[in-house]
């Protein structure tokens, strides 16, 4: 039984480097699909459906490959494989999505972009509880942070540099309506992508499963990942049943209220996924009662109802700040084009240099947020993780809310210092909270698992937000973001009610 040993700054820079390829080739998603959908036809109503490619891939990408890389054991390792065939695929993806010459084509290669991206980063995450000690942790999220917001900057902006700087056309060219400057964008991006994963599936050497054994036997000496959790709990044929009814009966109750009061048909979507949650929970219970426990799809939803509280309590805070973010991505677009540019039309100049200067925005949280990671550690250990998380998110929640009161687009940079410190902290402190609450052996699984709780409000959002801006909003996109600052700011103040007993704040409080 031995304890993870320390590991160095450089080797903590190495492991997280591929992160910068990760967030560059989901930067230029964020920042240029709804672009992308707007030249190609659709209707501000209608690109929230168009994107819930992302969560679904993301809903069922990341638990299957988070399950597998803890049970795989290859001489490249156990997680490095799946991010080489992760970059390979987005790499390629990003190289034909701006080539798609009709908008169905262009929500298919969404589809395709997002789940390879999906393979590639969720192993990334329980990548640091394999590697780092858990006073290391923090940094390790913070540095995936550097990387994240490093590569957002450059992926954001990518076409309003390409545009201003060297020249590249910012109009459609021909008869594709994709101007020059988004596709050179995404096939920079896909070389990047590929490059940065390079560079950590080469100079970072997993440990072996033997090692990892022996680190988390010491864990749980010292009361960790473990202490607030039912792993190991039996769970029936007739609990999977009745939870599958639960979900079947929300779908149910939800497509029935749609086709009572004659709602968008979008939200048939949301009411389909619970349903096919149920069914996912029904077919467990009869693998139960067949005696096949280990099968895959018993062992996630195993491991989903004997979930640890830490990640339960994460779970609400998630649900609220995922559903800000997609709103923030949605419908930046649209609502600085519209409100701050007075646009009017998707295929003009006046559209076209809003929508770069959104790129230009979306790199600028990035970069703020690429700023204040390594601050995130020194704070938490000061007030603890569970502060620095709740300032945070208020902080960014105030930035979303202020673009409905500044009309000087440059101003909205002030807007995005606020997201950059939100993002920053994001990207870090759900997972360190999380990290110190989870079996070692099912790490991967717990990541993927804690993914349903970013996507499921993803899905939410993009089900239902199109509907609330057409009726509620009367078309105005630049209400979604007043609506994603307050849910930021709730989920902020939700942090408080989290067990995070793996803080260095409270292990160094618990001394005293």
């Amino acid at each position: 039984m031995e304890k993870r040993p320390r590991l160095s700054f450089w080797q903590i820079w190495n492991m997280s480097f591929g992160f910068l390829g990760i967030q560059f080739g989901y930067a230029l998603q964020n920042a240029n699909v709804s672009r992308i959908f707007e030249s190609l036809g659709a209707s501000v109503e209608s690109i929230p459906i168009l994107w819930i490619a992302a969560p679904v891939t993301g809903l069922i990408i990341q638990p299957i490959i988070g399950h597998m890389s803890d049970k795989t054991w290859t001489r490249l390792g156990r997680r490095r494989p799946y991010f080489l065939v992760g970059a390979i695929m987005a790499s390629a993806a990003l190289f034909i999505m701006p080539n798609s010459g009709a908008l169905w084509i262009a929500a298919g290669m969404l589809w395709i972009m997002d789940a390879s991206i999906n393979i590639s980063m969720e192993p990334f995450r329980a990548f640091i509880g394999d590697m780092l000690p858990s006073e290391q942790r923090t940094l390790g999220f913070s540095m995936q942070s550097f990387f994240i917001g490093i590569g957002a900057v450059v992926g954001s902006a990518l076409p309003y540099i390409l545009a201003n700087w060297f020249g590249v056309s910012n109009e459609p060219v021909g008869t594709s309506p994709i101007p020059p400057t988004v596709k050179w964008s995404f096939y920079l991006g896909g070389i990047v992508f590929l490059s940065a994963v390079l560079v950590t599936v080469f100079t970072t050497r997993e440990y072996t499963p033997e090692q990892i054994a022996s680190f988390d036997e010491h864990d749980a000496s010292k009361n960790f990942g473990h202490s607030d959790n039912h792993y190991g709990r039996d769970i029936s044929a007739r609990m999977f049943s009745s939870t599958g009814m639960w979900f079947l009966l929300s779908g149910l109750v939800i497509a029935l209220v749609v086709w009572l009061l004659n709602f968008e048909t979008e939200v048939y979507i949301l009411a389909g996924i619970l349903a096919l949650f149920g069914l996912i929970f029904f077919i467990s219970a009869l693998l139960r009662s067949a005696g096949r426990t280990k099968s895959g799809v018993v062992e996630i939803m195993t491991d989903l109802l004997n979930m640890p509280k830490t990640m339960g309590q994460l779970a609400v805070v998630q649900f609220f700040t995922w559903l800000a973010l997609f709103s923030m991505w949605i419908y930046t677009t649209p609502a600085v084009t519209s409100f701050h540019y007075h646009a009017e039309s998707a295929t003009s100049e006046l559209y076209n240099e809003g929508a770069n200067w959104v790129g230009v925005l979306f790199g600028a949280y990035s970069l703020f947020a690429a700023l204040f990671a390594f601050l995130l550690p020194v704070l938490a250990r000061r007030i603890s993780r569970k502060l620095t998380h709740l300032v945070s998110l208020v902080v960014g929640g105030m930035g979303l809310i202020s673009m409905y009161f500044i009309t000087d687009p440059t101003l909205l940079l002030l807007s995005m210092a606020g997201v950059g410190l939100a993002w920053a902290s994001i990207l870090a402190m759900p997972y360190a909270m999380l990290t110190g609450a989870l079996p070692q052996e099912k790490m991967g699984i717990y990541m993927g698992i804690f993914n349903f709780f970013i996507v499921l409000p993803q899905i939410l959002a993009a089900t239902i937000l199109g509907a609330i801006t057409k009726h509620l909003f009367h078309g105005e996109a630049i209400y979604a973001l007043v609506f994603g600052g307050v849910s930021m700011i709730i989920a902020g103040f939700f942090t408080l009610r989290v067990t995070d007993k793996d803080d260095v704040f409270a292990l160094k409080r618990r001394r005293v």
